[in-house]
Order: structure tokens, then sequence, then C-alpha cells
């Protein structure tokens, strides 16, 4: 997807192009057609979900694979150096997204929803698994720094396999009887099954987009690598996003319509999370004198979760009718909506609190 912004104070949402300008009425229209698929075609969200592959749906699989890919192609892989030598950066990221995040979600999980134990549990996964997907198109929507985001993915990767399992423990079983909130849940889940969603939902567009840009500019050269083929398959990103949120809706259709004051108590918690996390993540940065681009790398990535693993783990540990995967299911419902949103936010807050910043031309 090609973003633009300019300094001047009406440039920002207007020079986005006519594509992602219309993206709200494009989610809605998904959401709506997702929806109405589940309910309309008899057994649909069955045939749906039993297309996987060791707890993963390759019909998700695949949406998010073909949005990936294009994002990740417009990496300049050779610039990561001068991201990871930015320690404010990447000291930031991990306090927000491994000791804020979790903690958040666990206090928010508990204030709100305290007689419902199987919601509470869901939303606690929710917050554990932190982003390495589809955060990649709000912050490349948003003009933020794409290599500080690639870095900044990858590093929650590889958090994400060293620590989901101890920090499930911590804050469904141990804090839990610690605070006398009641006995605390087990979550039981390997460190494998973490590191196949890694490899599938990031490693795969990763090498796929390293590689593509590798023999692209080995063969044409850097600029027809960006000039001509990067916004031929910019549009792809989009098209894997929607139909990511169609599959979405359909499989969870009946859920979300025989139960809509459970998901209106669900989406009350991960609508305020997102929200503090997203702006949390943007004051840092700009607190600690990151520019724009990666200040919004920041936000978007303190804000995004990865619900594909807390999906997968909530079906794997309680079922796939329990509540608990019924909260993971509402999480990306209401995340993307929100971050959406927050992406105009985020280019309405450059002019605001950036005007120094240089025009960012497109991406």
């Amino acid at each position: 997807m090609s973003v633009q912004t300019s300094p001047a104070s009406a440039a920002g949402l207007e020079r986005l192009s006519t594509l992602d300008r219309l993206l709200p009425v494009w989610i809605a229209i998904a959401m709506v057609t997702g929806l109405g698929l589940g309910r309309l075609v008899p057994g649909l969200d069955e045939a749906l979900a039993a297309v996987e592959i060791g707890k993963v749906s390759i019909v998700i699989a695949l949406g998010l694979l073909v949005m990936m890919y294009p994002v990740l192609a417009k990496v300049r892989y050779d610039e990561l150096g001068h991201v990871t030598a930015d320690k404010r950066l990447l000291w930031s990221s991990i306090l927000l997204n491994w000791v804020l995040g979790p903690a958040l979600m666990f206090a928010l999980a508990w204030l709100l929803l305290p007689d419902l134990p199987e919601y509470r549990t869901g939303l606690i996964i929710v917050g554990l698994a932190r982003c390495i997907a589809m955060v990649m198109i709000w912050n490349d929507m948003a003009c933020g720094d794409r290599e500080a985001a690639t870095v900044l993915v990858a590093s929650n990767s590889v958090f994400q396999i060293i620590a989901f399992g101890a920090l499930g423990w911590f804050y469904l079983d141990l804090l839990p009887t610690w605070l006398g909130l009641g006995d605390g849940e087990t979550l039981d889940v390997s460190a494998w099954d973490i590191t196949k969603s890694v490899l599938i939902f990031l490693g795969i567009p990763l090498v796929a987009g390293f590689l593509t840009r590798f023999f692209g500019e080995r063969a044409k050269g850097r600029e027809w690598y960006e000039d001509a083929f990067l916004p031929r398959i910019g549009p792809v990103a989009l098209y894997g996003l929607l139909f990511t949120i169609v599959v979405l809706f359909a499989l969870q259709g009946d859920a979300i319509t025989s139960q809509p004051l459970d998901v209106a108590r669900i989406a009350l918690p991960l609508l305020a999370y997102f929200t503090v996390m997203w702006i949390g993540g943007f004051a840092l940065g700009r607190a600690i004198g990151l520019g724009y681009e990666r200040t919004t790398s920041l936000a978007f990535t303190a804000a995004g979760n990865n619900f594909e693993l807390a999906i997968a783990v909530a079906i794997g540990v309680f079922g796939v009718t329990s509540g608990q995967a019924l909260a993971g299911v509402v999480g990306p419902l209401i995340e993307v909506p929100v971050l959406v949103g927050l992406v105009y936010v985020s280019l309405w807050a450059r002019r605001r609190y950036f005007p120094s910043a240089p025009a960012m031309e497109s991406r």
C-alpha cells in the first residue's frame, strides 16, 4: 500500500491513496460480508475451521501470508543495522511489550470482567501474545519506519518463544493466587507451538520478502524495484487483509450475533487496552526523542497483538467452543477497526507534534 503525507496541515489524510483512504469502508464491507456468509451458508464456519494443520488454520494463514508478503518485500534489509543500533527504541519496545502490555491486560481483565473467568483468561492470553504480523500493515499506512517495525516484530518473536509460557504461568496462575483473587489457571502450551506460529506467520513472508528484494535489485536495480515492482504488489496486502477479516467473521458469525452482550463486555477492555498501549507508545517515543517514523513504529508494535497465536493457544488448551477461545477471536475484531482509526490519529499527530519532520513521499 502506498501512503503519502506532507507537513502541510491539510496534506496528511488527503494524500493517502484512494485505496487506503477508503480502508475503513472496505473493512466494514468485509466484516458484514463475513457475518453474512457465516449466517447464511450452513456449515461454512465448520468447513473453514476444519481446514487446518496442527491447529493452524490454513485459510487464515493464507490470508495473513498474502497480507504480509508485500510489506516485507518493501523493507530495505541493508538498513536494519541502523535500527538495531538504536538502543532507546529496542529497550522501549521491550518495556512496552513484555512488561507494561501484559500487566495492563491483566489489570483490565480483572477490573472489567471479575465475574467472567473464561473471558478474562482469554483476554490475558491475548495480552501475552505480542505482535508479529498485521501490525506491519498499520505501521506502513501511518508512514512509520518500515525497517524499525521489522526489527521490533522480530525481537517480539524471539521474546515470545522464550517468555510466553513463563508469563502465562505468572499472570494466570501465580499472580491471582498472590493477590487473593482466587485459584489460578494452568496454561499448558509448548515452546514448539509458539515457534511454529512465529515461523509460519512471520518467517515465511519474511524470507519471501527478503529473497524478492535481493534478486529483484540484483536483476533490475533498486530504482526499478522500488518505482516499478513494489507499486504493483502493494495493493495485494490490502486484499490479504480483507480476505482474512471475511474469514474471521465467517468463522465466528454465530457466536458474535448470538452473544452480543458477551462480545460487548469482551470488547470494552480490548478497546481500552489497544488505545492506552498506542498512546503510551507514542508518548514514550516522543519523550525519549525518537522521530515520527520510529515513534509510530514503537506505538503500533506496542498496541498490536499476535491474535493467531492467542486463538491457537485458547483453542488448544480450553477447546474451540470455550469462552477463552471466543475472547481470543473477539481480539482481532476489535483490534482491526481501532488500529485503523489510530492510523489516522497518527497522521494527525505527525502534523501536530512533529511539524519539523521531513516530508515522507510514497513508500
